[in-house]
């Protein structure tokens, strides 16, 4: 069967079931119910942590001075009767503040009403961040920037020496093509400023309120120390949410950062840029781009200290390494929840004249279906990999890939010897049955070797970080559709 065919077959049979299953018919309530018992790695209907997930919530965390968030119950979808759904975070001073957001051109109201606010205020005196989940408030015309913009006033005079709407960011997360239920979002504002604290279990509710397909909340925090204050301990806390719809660029629903470091704003924008580029731009679950994407990093200067000013300070170096390594763990974790996923797989893609060229290289694999159900089937089909990167578009030469100089490993996760599957361009003696002990692990890592390219002297390297495509990822339609019916 042709791609075409079999893509063409794929979305039939969808619609096949998605109309058995809005017939009301007793073959279609016997469907649904199938469909609900096959969920293997999603998250319960109860909203409990499966128990695979439960290593990545923090029992405890260390979080920025200044910062107050909470989580407040408001029932944005109908179907929502007690868990939080509107997300609320406030520096106590003015912050510093810097975003990115989705490239795709249907961009949500809040998306373009966050990016209007930082633009007017040159990214300072930046107060609050609100988030609603259950809608995302996208492709709703004139009457959902109304609403976005009526979400960022909601706060003026709730919150001291507060009274301008701009200095507040908007973001929204949930189906796309229904407006916002403003009336109960607004009227549930003030209990969610009187919900502010600066507690753990604040950070994680606030976190678990930012949720929709996710199977547990994604929050990390950290302290630090820069070279010009070394007796100072800065922290940085930051959570997301995501489990499809991830890929560059952006390649994250939503996220926020806040650290307690003095970083101007014109310093902070560049600082995020590099490490979004590295980070939440080198994951990827299942290609698509969302229409809401916004990933904002907030500074206070709370804990004291000199200002980072420059990019290639001390301080500045330093900063970009902490801000780097801490956006690449949080991104992590919108992989290892991965809607359907049961394996977290890094690509590397190593000794190649171009970065630009290697990153293609290594998001061509990490995107590739053949690759990833492979992955899946526990099978190490290495000619997928090898397909995806000769297919790779937009390479600046074609000196970057020589497949005389290209080499593929699986490299196992307990720090053994690599499985080597092509060696220059040639078939390896793979050992089967130690090839499906290293895929029987969740974790696993691909190592493209490009010898340099064409002549030879190529080091760059770039990483991605992606899960596998499995039968549930399929009937994810399904159960949304079971979720929902005759509820909202």
């Amino acid at each position: 069967m042709s791609v075409s065919r079999s893509v063409s077959h794929k979305f039939g049979t969808i619609l096949r079931d998605w109309l058995l299953i809005r017939s009301g018919s007793i073959a279609g309530q016997a469907f649904l119910s199938v469909c609900r018992q096959r969920r293997h790695y999603s998250a319960p209907v109860s909203g409990s942590v499966p128990s695979a997930k439960q290593k990545y919530v923090p029992t405890t965390g260390t979080y920025p001075k200044g910062f107050l968030v909470s989580g407040t119950h408001v029932g944005v979808k109908a179907s929502n009767t007690r868990f939080p759904d509107l997300a609320l975070l406030t520096s106590e001073r003015p912050a510093s503040a810097a975003a990115v957001f989705t490239q795709n051109i249907f961009q949500a109201a809040p998306v373009t009403i966050s990016r209007n606010m930082l633009e007017k205020c040159s990214g300072e005196g930046v107060r609050c961040v609100i988030i609603n989940s259950g809608c995302a408030n996208a492709v709703t015309g004139k009457g959902g920037l109304e609403d976005a913009t009526s979400m960022a006033a909601s706060l003026n005079g709730l919150l001291p020496g507060f009274s301008s709407p701009d200095s507040t960011l908007v973001m929204s997360t949930g189906v796309i093509g229904q407006r916002l239920p403003i009336d109960k979002i607004l009227k549930a504002v003030p209990k969610a400023v009187s919900n502010l604290q600066n507690t753990h279990d604040s950070w994680l509710t606030t976190a678990r309120s930012i949720c929709t397909t996710d199977t547990f909340p994604k929050l990390l925090s950290m302290t630090f120390t820069l070279p010009s204050s070394p007796s100072i301990s800065y922290s940085i806390a930051g959570m997301t949410k995501g489990a499809g719809m991830i890929h560059p660029n952006m390649a994250t629903l939503l996220g926020i950062l806040c650290t307690d470091a003095p970083i101007p704003a014109s310093t902070l924008q560049p600082l995020l840029t590099h490490a979004v580029d590295r980070s939440f731009n080198a994951i990827s679950i299942d290609g698509s781009t969302s229409t809401n994407d916004t990933l904002a990093v907030l500074a206070n200067g709370a804990a004291g200290g000199q200002p980072v000013t420059s990019l290639n300070s001390e301080d500045g170096v330093a900063m970009q390494r902490v801000l780097t390594d801490f956006t690449q763990q949080l991104s992590q974790l919108v992989v290892r929840d991965g809607e359907g996923a049961t394996k977290f797989v890094r690509v590397r893609v190593i000794n190649s004249p171009s970065f630009p060229d290697t990153k293609l290289i290594a998001s061509s694999i990490a995107r590739d279906p053949l690759v990833k159900t492979a992955l899946y089937g526990k099978d190490a089909n290495w000619g997928r990999i090898l397909c995806a990167i000769g297919y790779t578009q937009g390479l600046s030469s074609s000196e970057t890939v020589i497949p005389a100089r290209t080499s593929v490993s699986f490299v196992p996760i307990d720090g053994s010897e690599p499985l080597r599957l092509v060696i220059n361009g040639e078939p390896g003696a793979v050992d089967e049955r130690r090839a499906a002990q290293i895929l029987a692990e969740e974790d696993l890592e691909i190592l493209v070797n490009l010898g340099g390219g064409g002549d030879g002297t190529g080091t760059e390297q770039a990483t991605y970080w992606f899960c596998d495509l499995s039968h549930e990822y399929g009937g994810l339609p399904l159960a949304w559709i079971a979720q929902s019916k005759g509820k909202d």
